[in-house]
């Protein structure tokens, strides 16, 4: 991460803009700068300093798990050593079915998610990476989802009447 960035209001417009759904098409960056009144050019400059200021961190889709035929999900915690928290980790890594995989300050260090088709394939990938890792069960809280609750935070970084303006050209 390079020094310290202030955003600046194109900067914001465009944190704005990438909250929203990407565009279905060939140049959705474009699309975007449009609807801000900046160039592509001008957009794509600004996203990289952002990127490099560790402002942006990824772009990636959000997805319907269920849609995907995944109908059960857990959180797993694991104590884990922390001379081995990124080995374990690379381990975590490596299965499909985990979709985040975080190190907290905790005695509970590593946790990740897991999501299958149904229990027992939640059972069988958490089963097979304490088995890998020699992990024991006893280190591990298995938090099954019991209620999906989707919650869809955004964070508005201008006011409403100026979130969609011409800042110039890029």
């Amino acid at each position: 991460m390079s020094e310290s960035v202030l955003p600046d209001p194109t900067d914001l417009a465009i944190l704005n803009a990438l909250q929203d759904d990407l565009p279905l098409v060939s140049r959705p960056w474009k699309a975007i700068a449009d609807r801000l009144g900046i160039t592509e050019t001008g957009m794509l400059s600004h996203m990289k300093k952002l990127e490099e200021a560790g402002i942006i961190r990824d772009i990636s889709p959000v997805l319907e798990s269920h849609a995907l035929g995944l109908h059960a999900a857990t959180l797993v915690a694991l104590h884990v050593p922390e001379e081995r928290r990124e080995e374990i980790a690379t381990v975590i890594s490596s299965y499909a079915e985990v979709s985040h995989n975080f190190q907290r300050d905790h005695y509970y260090s590593l946790w990740f998610t897991i999501a299958a088709q149904n229990k027992e394939g939640i059972q069988r990938v958490l089963d097979e990476i304490l088995q890998q890792t020699g992990i024991p069960a006893s280190d591990a809280l298995d938090l099954p989802t019991t209620k999906k609750i989707k919650i869809n935070v955004r964070f508005s970084f201008l006011p409403a009447q100026h979130q969609e303006c011409n800042f110039g050209s890029y």
